[in-house]
């Protein structure tokens, strides 16, 4: 056992005697517990009862846990200042200090209890990059709040603001959203990136059926993280590691789940860095391909009004699996942390509710929640999700409104200077021009509360959150700072977006664009020191998007 290392080794064992264990537990395989617990994550604040679940676990098997923590931000607390630009650079700082801590400390195997948006990816990307065997349970999603009668959710509040703004809601109505949109602990009720990123860990097979959906006040998530415990025992046994399970058919099965179910167009971002991990490269190309034969089976809020509790009462993640594979879209021979196969563990999971997972003879679309957009505003990659777009935007034409930097834009929103027609351009937002890829809720927000979000676009080298609707178009690469399109466009400048078509362009000839390519000039960086200042001259440009040359264990 790779624990050998450090309790065969008398010294060793003086130190680890010194954490109270008996000889008993050193003898035994050291089992770390990643654990993403903390006090000011509402998704997070629950995981210390996940962690003593999985110690049992664990300890039930066979096994010795020992804990230790990776960090976690809250991307609804970051929003809208300067801790935006630190929510999507964690991602390495998690898998790295991930690395450190496994390798540093000789450990068998690991559970990884993640929850939110960048914590999810950053440990899946430690999990393939250390190769030890390793499984997730995640902390579980928030149960929905009701206003008025209608169950709601983080984005609600956030399009409140946009309503009080525009004089349509009062203060008092403000304040009920306030209180009334986040009632429990867990990660945001509808389909964003942390609940995307759980149900595409189960997908990946690196997670136990309901990781992605069972609530997390649920007595259910604690039986979860028990099983997890005792599973990892198994994999630990028969020697299966993530990399035998994060395969590319597993990655394929990924995207098409993606597009199935409507997932955050934020998983554009982490599916490759994952990948990337595992020695895979997964070009974005491929996303449309996929779309393109998948149907789209879940409408979850922001997009509907179904939660991710709703999801779980109609058959959970495995019930969409199964349903989608009536068209035999996925790779079902794949082996998973069960062990057993991805056909074996979908076999007779049913879909219990038709209303919330569509059957696929009456899907909400013949084609997948996500589409790469590409043309001269967009070279490389564009990301749009095309199942939270409203059917009068999916083809625009449109004056761009230029913006260089988030606050700027939503000023204009607020302020009544966005008109019916107009495209919104947000750039210099990207994960140099940030620096970080700050997303962009707020402001398509802004325009949803003003009642334009079936009029306006948006567009920005920055990123969207999962909980964004409208028409909102993001991930363009290359971004500005490092001169690519966006950052030549300009005040006026026509804008034509066909989302079926997959195109996204600006009109400009050929050699009007070659002048202002040849008279732009890169903007200073807002930050010259400390980890962004670093992170930015880490980032890779191209269709990758805010992803860093990761090493390959």
């Amino acid at each position: 056992m790779k624990s050998d290392a450090v309790t065969k080794n008398v010294t060793h064992r003086a130190l680890l005697h010194a954490l109270g264990l008996t000889n008993e537990e050193i003898e035994r395989p050291l089992i770390g517990i990643v654990s993403s617990y903390n006090e000011i994550v509402p998704g997070h604040m629950n995981i210390n009862q996940i962690v003593d679940a999985v110690k049992l676990g664990v300890s039930m098997a066979g096994g010795t846990p020992l804990v230790f923590p990776a960090i976690a931000v809250c991307d609804g607390l970051a929003m809208g200042h300067q801790g935006m630009k630190y929510s999507l650079v964690t991602r390495e700082l998690i898998a790295d200090s991930t690395e450190a801590m496994t390798l540093a400390h000789a450990f068998d195997a690991l559970v990884m209890i993640p929850n939110c948006d960048k914590n999810v990816p950053g440990l899946l990307m430690a999990a393939a990059r250390l190769n030890v065997p390793a499984i997730f349970v995640s902390g579980g999603p928030m149960l929905a709040g009701k206003v008025n009668g209608k169950r709601v959710s983080f984005s609600s509040v956030s399009e409140a603001m946009g309503a009080y703004h525009a004089g349509k809601i009062s203060e008092e109505s403000l304040q009920e959203f306030e209180h009334k949109s986040c009632p429990t602990c867990g990660s945001c009720a509808g389909m964003f990136t942390a609940n995307s990123m759980n149900c595409l860990t189960e997908v990946l097979g690196m997670a136990l059926k309901g990781n992605g959906t069972i609530p997390a006040v649920y007595s259910q998530r604690l039986q979860l993280a028990k099983h997890a415990g005792m599973q990892i025992m198994e994999l630990l046994k028969k020697d299966i590691r993530p990399r035998d399970i994060m395969t590319e058919g597993a990655f394929q099965n990924a995207l098409t789940m993606d597009m199935a179910l409507g997932c955050s167009t934020n998983s554009m971002l982490h599916l490759p860095a994952i990948a990337n991990e595992c020695g895979i490269e997964l070009n974005l190309d491929l996303a449309n391909e996929i779309s393109d034969r998948t149907p789209n089976l879940c409408h979850l809020a922001p997009v509907g009004d179904t939660f991710i509790e709703d999801l779980n009462e109609a058959g959970g993640i495995y019930a969409v699996m199964n349903e989608i594979n009536k068209l035999g879209l996925l790779n079902t021979d794949l082996i998973t942390c069960t062990g057993k196969t991805v056909g074996e563990n979908i076999a007779g999971c049913v879909n219990l509710d038709p209303e919330v997972i569509r059957p696929v003879e009456n899907p909400f679309s013949r084609t997948g929640g996500i589409a790469v957009l590409k043309g001269n505003l967009a070279p490389d990659t564009c990301v749009v999700k095309r199942s939270a777009v409203a059917p009068e935007m999916m083809v625009h034409e449109g004056p761009a409104r230029v913006f260089d930097c988030e606050e700027d834009a939503i000023e204009a929103i607020n302020t009544g200077k966005i008109v019916s027609g107009d495209v919104v351009v947000i750039r210099y937002e990207g994960p140099k021009g940030g620096p970080g890829m700050r997303e962009m809720l707020n402001p398509t927000s802004a325009i949803m509360g003003r009642g334009l979000g079936e009029s306006v676009a948006l567009i920005t080298d920055g990123r969207f959150s999962g909980a964004t609707r409208g028409a909102a178009i993001g991930h363009v690469s290359p971004e500005a700072a490092v001169g690519g399109n966006i950052a030549l466009i300009e005040e006026g400048d026509l804008i034509q977006i066909d989302i079926m078509k997959n195109k996204i362009d600006f009109v400009v000839s050929d050699e009007e664009l070659q002048r202002r390519r040849e008279n732009w000039q890169p903007k200073p960086p807002r930050i010259t020191s400390g980890y962004l200042a670093r992170y930015a001259d880490l980032v890779t440009s191209g269709n990758k998007g805010a992803i860093l040359e990761s090493k390959k264990a």
